[in-house]
């Protein structure tokens, strides 16, 4: 795919095919992503050593995003899955929120500050459902950020820090490179545009297995992980044919159960996860891609209408005022 996605920039001059490459790129960073996840829950190499190779390779170097801070967060989220202030995939605050109580200004376990829940935060996430598909869209921009954040932070101790800023390094050399053979501007400001817009699609499968699924705060403690794991996730039915698009994490909770499982083995326990859950009455949810958008969205919408709310206490602001005038 990378190299079509050369060929066609570089060799060809329609600006439809600079349209289609930048449409394969994203499709290219999406595939990469799940090669990188693959292989930083478990050796997919003949040993270590060239594991971390591909680590590096399809994470640093093709898609921009540092396996090291993908380990840091990922970690965390399978550890205490769904979990409002532990979970750092919930924490998108002032953008984004899928629980009422992140109106309380909870603390983040996980970053170590308080995610306050100010006007700019009410304002946001009262129209989050409207916003959600296209701040999807540039939703990467933030994960170069974080990256970078945690590459260059000289607070946390980062393994591998040297070798993740190489291959950072690799990807914001290649990339502006290509862009700018493209002929001029209109052309390559598309061509970032498709190639994110298409890799939103992963960004959005990501929320849709646990933003609208069941949140609590705290930890797991005692026996209660597989509970929290069955509780915090929704699983996207497809095709057999289709497993190579999700990269396998369709099955979300049997990936949650066994991270350690390959992908392609996730579709054969499926049956017993299932016959599990319904033998200890927890809860396992199966949805067609689209109804797994209708139940974001409603979650979504409904922190949004509660968010607006103004009988909920929160600073007030001209702006707020002005949008939500009545009369």
């Amino acid at each position: 795919m990378f190299l079509v996605v050369i060929y066609g920039v570089l060799w060809c001059q329609s600006v439809w095919a600079h349209l289609g490459s930048g449409m394969l790129l994203g499709l290219l960073w999406m595939q990469s992503a799940y090669v990188g996840h693959d292989s930083g829950h478990y050796v997919v190499m003949t040993n270590k050593g060239f594991n971390k190779l591909a680590q590096i390779v399809a994470g640093n170097c093709l898609t921009g995003i540092s396996i090291a801070w993908w380990k840091w967060t990922h970690n965390a989220h399978h550890i205490a899955c769904n979990s409002l202030d532990h979970d750092p995939d919930l924490q998108h605050m002032p953008v984004f929120a899928v629980s009422s109580r992140f109106f309380n200004s909870i603390t983040s376990r996980f970053y170590g500050r308080e995610l306050k829940f100010d006007s700019l935060a009410r304002f946001l996430i009262s129209y989050q459902h409207w916003t959600f598909y296209p701040v999807m869209c540039i939703a990467r921009i933030n994960l170069y950020v974080q990256t970078f954040l945690l590459l260059f932070s000289t607070k946390r101790s980062v393994p591998d820090r040297a070798l993740n800023i190489i291959g950072i390094l690799v990807f914001w050399t290649w990339f502006p490179l290509l862009v700018s053979c493209l002929p001029n501007c209109g052309e390559r400001i598309i061509f970032v545009l498709a190639s994110f817009a298409v890799c939103s699609i992963q960004h959005i499968q990501f929320c849709l297995n646990h933003f609208a699924a069941n949140v609590y705060l705290g930890k797991p403690s005692g026996n209660d992980w597989f509970e929290k794991q069955t509780s915090g996730t929704l699983d996207i039915s497809c095709v057999t044919w289709m497993d190579w698009f999700f990269g396998g994490l369709q099955f979300q909770l049997e990936h949650h159960l066994f991270p350690r499982l390959p992908r392609c083995q996730l579709r054969q326990i499926s049956p017993l996860v299932q016959a599990l859950c319904k033998k200890h009455n927890l809860p396992y949810r199966s949805l067609s891609f689209w109804e797994a958008n209708r139940w974001t969205i409603r979650t979504l919408r409904k922190a949004a209408l509660q968010a607006r709310d103004l009988t909920n206490p929160a600073p007030q602001n001209l702006l707020w005022e002005a949008v939500n005038t009545h009369g």
